[in-house]
Order: C-alpha cells, then structure tokens, then sequence
C-alpha cells in the first residue's frame, strides 16, 4: 500500500522546512512506500513581484526588528535540531512565491518535485539567494535537475498558476490558515511541523504498518 501525502507549504516558511525534515524521519523509520506531493501555499499573495526588504517586511509584522530576531533565533535553534543551518542573517528580501509554486509545479511531472522544493529551501534559508530573482530562481531549479528551458518558457507564460486555484480550494476545504499542512491519503491532518512520530501514527493509522 502507497502512502500519499499532500503537503501544503510555502517556501519562504521556516517550519516549512523543518515540517519536510521531520516528515523524511517518519518516512525512514517505516519501511513504506510514501508518496509525497507539495502543494503550494502563499503566505504573503500581495507581496510585491520583486519582493520586499526583509527587515522592513519583518518590522511591519512583528513591530521591531528586536522582536524578529528573537523569533528567528527561536527557529535557528530548532533547525539545528533538524541538521538546517537557517541563516536569517543571509537573507536581504522576502519574496513573492508565485513563480517558486509554478515551478514546483512543474517539477512533478518530472518526478522531481521533492528536490526543487528541497533546492528552493537551502537556497533560500541556508544562502539567503533572492528567489524572487527570476534568474536566481531558474538557476535554483536548474540545479535541482529541472530543464531550464521549460522552466524559462513556464514562466513566460501563465501556465502553473491553476496549481495555486486548486490548492486554494484544498485549504478552504480544510479550514487550513497557516502551513505547514498535512493530508494524509486524504483521510488525516496534521497541522505545523509536527514531530517524526506524529506522522509514524498517522500512517498506522490508514493502515500502512501495524
């Protein structure tokens, strides 16, 4: 039996990423085939193309560029745990997700979904590269073994942008407002970066291991 499990993310959330790292240890520790697809989800929809200063964007949300770092570390601390290395420090502009989801899109009818989200996340949060930078994000995926021609005429157009339609309607059907976001063979939810044994359960739930 396939496990399959939808992920609704963005990639510019930090427990995004660790919710990915605690997923891979849930899935090591059984034995199972697991299918994993990532649906996108924008934190920030109106954010502008180019993005936006990430000190000014971070001073707006949570009053003081103190307060901010007090979070970050927070996060910094559990990445640690989870072998990320957050470099917040790194990081000049937050972006906008749009074309990162497109190209996530993408990546899956190649199979590669996984390692563009992956490549998305360590660009990003560990080399603080602008992957609102249509050139740095083609580069990005291009590394992650898309073809860069594809990908350059996807976004060229507005192909992928139907992905984020039909994810819009999965989290309003869901009640979901904040990622990241777990379906689990489309019968269990997990909501935030859960730990490894939360997931472990849930797939003994749908009958994957006794």
């Amino acid at each position: 039996m396939t496990i399959t499990v939808d992920v609704i993310s963005d990639v510019i959330c930090p427990w995004c990423f660790i919710g990915k790292r605690r997923l891979e240890k849930a899935i090591a520790a059984l034995d199972l085939p697991v299918q994993v697809r990532w649906l996108p989800f924008q934190l920030n929809p109106t954010m502008p193309k180019e993005g936006i200063s990430r000190r000014e964007y971070r001073i707006t949300k949570f009053g003081s560029w103190e307060r901010s770092q007090e979070l970050d570390a927070k996060v910094i601390a559990v990445g640690k745990e989870e072998s990320i290395n957050f470099a917040f420090d790194r990081i000049e502009r937050t972006p906008n997700t749009l074309d990162a989801h497109r190209l996530i899109w993408l990546a899956d009818a190649k199979g590669i979904q996984d390692a563009v989200v992956e490549a998305l996340f360590l660009a990003y949060f560990t080399k603080g590269r602008d992957i609102s930078n249509r050139q740095t994000l083609l580069d990005v995926v291009a590394e992650a073994g898309q073809d860069r021609v594809k990908a350059e005429s996807l976004l060229k157009g507005d192909k992928g942008t139907e992905a984020l339609r039909e994810a819009g309607e999965l989290s309003r059907r869901h009640l979901v407002d904040g990622v990241p976001f777990f379906i689990i063979n489309g019968q269990i939810t997990l909501s935030g970066a859960q730990p490894p044994n939360a997931f472990v359960e849930a797939f003994r739930q749908v009958g994957g291991s006794k």
